[in-house]
């Protein structure tokens, strides 16, 4: 891998960061919604306002990443976090929540693509899979540490754990401007002069009809199948099984461990071995197994085995679809990855919304829905995926002697 130890540290500690102050939100913000006198409608549009920031401007900040480069974007991105964290913990009334929430979506959407887009700059694609694990690992490293330090802080004072997540990112964007440096040499950055495309639902409708279209939707079904699973774990395992916030807590973080170390350890080696087609027609297999597994389970031993079997399975898939993605693309690394996080954003956005609506109809519905999508997604990828490129056999030694 070209990517060097202490710049990769560095891209690892900023999204373990961002998503840390993403992962505090969870068990806070139910909290002060119902302080300010809101109920779950709130709640459900203060989550999904979020991911439709990140939805529409993720392209938006690839696009100006690939014409101003990696090292700004990333930390404008950074520092917007830290300020919408500020804000989110000065906040006393529910429109200042929206608003914290909003721009947190707008800014911080900035970290997370220019990050996939660094680390193709970076590296050679036969080690693009095990970059892309990398990250993966830190936004679940992330997502494991927020709920806990949340949990923590605010039991003394609900707004602590934003002003904590403020001040991590400050010492990232610290860390990022004196270590990290540059991806794109400015020889090798779209030309300046060139219309702005900005944000556009042309451009990604366009872009499910390009070379990497049948990617991108990819990216979208397993994010729109992922948040089936999340969106109401708690309230699923609470009225089959009487979990509490303990139980779930601890379920969440068996959850990340198990992520972080599939997707930090296994993914490079794996991808390397087998390609990212491989891996990710295997973990949607997994994957749909998983979900029926969870189901049928009678026990909770037998929930945590099905839970660990789905993650176990599940972890490779955003890693594999993100390196292929980066690799057969025609455009730019950072519009990309911004299209890339953008459809991923989408599926976070009609996920939960399903989730909701089907869990009112049967506790298993949202899981049995999931598994026939992520289904749907093994047959498509079973003959599209194959267009794509394989990784190149290993030399063979050749024992042989001529005389």
């Amino acid at each position: 891998m070209i990517i060097r130890n202490r710049q990769m540290l560095i891209l690892f500690f900023t999204l373990v960061v961002i998503m840390m102050g993403f992962g505090m939100v969870i068990p806070i913000l139910p909290f002060l919604v119902e302080s300010f006198g809101a109920g779950g409608s709130e709640l459900g549009a203060l989550m999904a306002s979020y991911a439709v920031m990140q939805f529409i401007f993720s392209p938006i900040w690839g696009e100006i990443s690939d014409r101003f480069g990696r090292k700004p974007v990333l930390m404008f991105g950074v520092l917007g976090n830290a300020l919408a964290q500020v804000f989110f913990g000065l906040s006393s009334q529910l429109w200042m929540l929206f608003a914290a929430r909003i721009l947190a979506g707008v800014l911080s959407s900035a970290v997370i693509p220019t990050a996939m887009a660094y680390i193709s700059d970076s590296t050679e694609e036969q080690d693009r899979g095990a970059g892309m694990g990398i990250l993966g690992a830190a936004m679940g490293l992330g997502m494991v540490l927020g709920p806990g330090i949340a949990g923590a802080l605010g039991s003394r004072m609900l707004s602590l754990p934003f002003f904590v997540a403020a001040a991590l990112s400050l010492l990232a964007l610290v860390i990022v401007a004196i270590l990290l440096p540059e991806s794109l040499p400015a020889g090798q950055r779209a030309i300046r002069g060139a219309k702005f495309k900005g944000f556009q639902l042309r451009l990604l409708w366009d872009a499910l009809f390009s070379q990497i279209g049948f990617l991108l939707f990819m990216a979208f079904l397993l994010s729109f199948a992922l948040t089936n699973f999340e969106a109401i774990f708690g309230l699923y395992t609470q009225q089959r099984f009487n979990y509490g916030p303990w139980e779930v807590g601890m379920l969440l973080t068996l959850i990340g461990v198990v992520s972080v170390i599939v997707q930090g350890g296994l993914t490079g080696p794996l991808t390397h071995r087998w390609g990212e087609g491989s891996i990710i027609k295997a973990s949607l297999l997994g994957s749909v197994i998983g979900f029926l597994l969870m189901t049928l389970a009678t026990t909770e031993f037998l929930l945590w085995l099905s839970i660990i079997f789905f993650v176990l399975s599940n972890s490779m898939l955003r890693p594999a679809v993100s390196a292929l993605i980066s690799k057969e693309t025609l455009t730019g690394q950072g519009i990309a990855m911004g299209l890339n996080n953008s459809f991923m954003s989408l599926g976070r956005i009609i996920g939960p919304l399903w989730a909701g609506f089907a869990f009112d109809l049967s506790v298993n519905l949202p899981y049995w829905s999931g598994a026939v999508v992520l289904a749907i997604g093994l047959l498509l990828s079973l003959r599209q995926l194959n267009q794509f490129a394989q990784p190149a056999p290993k030399p063979t030694v050749d024992t042989s002697t001529t005389g």
